[in-house]
């Protein structure tokens, strides 16, 4: 879709996953819940479509119709009510409105009725890719039903002055939703300061972390990872909520819920950080939007060839497990894209890009001569080449381990078929050491035989 919406809805959280849902289908967006502010900028020349809600705090939706009309007699407009009846739905066909639907409302049918209506309004103009959204907003690309309901608990979550967990694989995305968290809501203009697990080995940092976030939003990364001492310590320093402190947003992997259970993570901190939880699905989980994600990493791209999937191609990766998530997908795209010498990516090829694990894998771009240390040397050096002239965040020396751990032990259990007695011989290290490693790192054991 191509265009920009005007939305009138007294009801927050519906403005916010309406705005949320056209920016992803590339429309531009102004939400209001007052008909005043809608005409003043249908007056202006705004939008290319409305879509109102009929009761509002101003006056009636259905009523405002003639007035649009008389100003802009070609801008489309669909009303969706609560007063679903029948009365409604004749007095919005009498308005002349383009369209009407009673709430709740499926959302992937009203997208369907707002790209009718823009391509009637503009039939000159072909409909648009998807949205060209920086990295940021990844995670919210999807049309899932698991999406939606995402979507839904984020719209509700958003202005909830409650702790929220997000919880969710390695390169679901967590991160980005919980910025996301803050970046939509009230405390938006306020400040966000992202507490990382290496920072919380230190008292006063845990502290300047929370006086440097005020009353906006305090996001502690890597929950999961931390220690018994440092838990006792974010514990002590968090103390309890108030309308003068900051909003809590933590990030955990899957397996803190099994950590609370064993003892390995802290009951009281647990309850302190999840008064709500939202779960992100794994990409396993909706394959259907595999293909909306390819293609909006060919569009993001903007590599000026116009790249597409044969039907065997879309099937590899829809076949494909994806451990690595939305993440391994971008990678393998962008692998596609650097490598293909076709614009059509058809069943070998994407195996093949699928067989060599995706461009994570540093080893794959070296010649055979070159040793280990050569890859890890390469790696690091161009971490620091990216920060430029500044240094990384404190905790390198933990990050680059981690990257090093993460593939070492996922292959090793992958060689010994899951079995992590098997695993922990081959790799030399205890049994319980590769256990707390495996819920340290995220790391999925899926235990299956070895094919010869």
């Amino acid at each position: 879709m191509d265009g920009t919406v005007l939305i009138a809805d007294d009801d927050r959280t519906i403005r916010t996953v309406l705005t949320q849902a056209y920016t992803r289908a590339g429309c531009k967006v102004h939400a209001t819940s007052s008909l005043t502010t809608l005409m003043r900028w249908v007056e202006d020349g705004k939008g290319d479509l409305v879509v109102s809600d009929v009761v509002m705090p101003d006056g009636n939706g259905l009523d405002n119709l003639p007035k649009i009309t008389k100003f802009r007699p070609n801008l489309p407009v669909i009303i969706i009510s609560a007063q679903n009846t029948i009365v409604t739905a004749i007095r919005a066909n009498e308005a002349k409105a383009f369209d009407y639907l009673p709430k709740p409302f499926d959302l992937p049918e009203l997208m369907r009725r707002s790209a009718k209506a823009l391509e009637r309004r503009q039939p000159a103009q072909s409909a648009a890719a998807l949205s060209t959204n920086p990295d940021a907003e990844i995670p919210l690309v999807g049309q899932s039903p698991a999406m939606q309901n995402l979507y839904r608990l984020i719209a509700r979550a958003m202005n909830a002055a409650a702790p929220v967990l997000v919880l969710g694989e390695p390169g679901t995305g967590k991160s980005l939703i919980a910025a996301s968290l803050h970046n939509f809501s009230t405390r938006a203009d306020r400040p966000i300061v992202v507490l990382h697990p290496e920072m919380t080995e230190s008292q006063s940092a845990i502290t300047d972390a929370i006086q440097r976030a005020g009353s906006g939003t305090l996001i502690l990364d890597g929950v999961s990872d931390l220690s018994p001492a440092a838990q006792l310590r974010v514990l002590h320093t968090l103390g309890e909520p108030s309308e003068r402190t900051a909003r809590l947003i933590s990030i955990a992997g899957p397996n803190i819920l099994a950590d609370v259970q064993n003892g390995n993570f802290r009951n009281d901190l647990f309850f302190r950080i999840s008064s709500l939880q939202l779960t992100v699905p794994a990409l396993r989980e909706r394959i259907e939007d595999i293909s909306v994600l390819a293609q909006h990493f060919i569009n993001i791209a903007e590599s000026g060839v116009a790249f597409q999937f044969s039907a065997a191609g879309l099937s590899a990766l829809r076949g494909f497990s994806w451990p690595g998530n939305v993440r391994q997908l971008q990678n393998v795209m962008r692998q596609l894209m650097m490598e293909s010498s076709n614009a059509i990516f058809d069943g070998p090829t994407v195996q093949d890009i699928l067989k060599k694990g995706g461009p994570s894998s540093s080893l794959s771009q070296l010649p055979p001569s070159e040793k280990l240390s050569d890859a890890v040397e390469m790696h690091v050096q161009r971490y620091f080449d990216l920060h430029g002239s500044t240094l990384p965040p404190a905790g390198v020396y933990q990050r680059i381990l981690r990257e090093i751990e993460v593939p070492l032990i996922e292959i090793a259990l992958s060689a010994s078929s899951g079995n992590q007695a098997k695993c922990a011989d081959l790799l030399g290290i205890n049994r319980n050491t590769l256990r707390k490693k495996i819920n340290e790192l995220e790391i999925v054991v899926t235990r299956r035989r070895k094919m010869m």
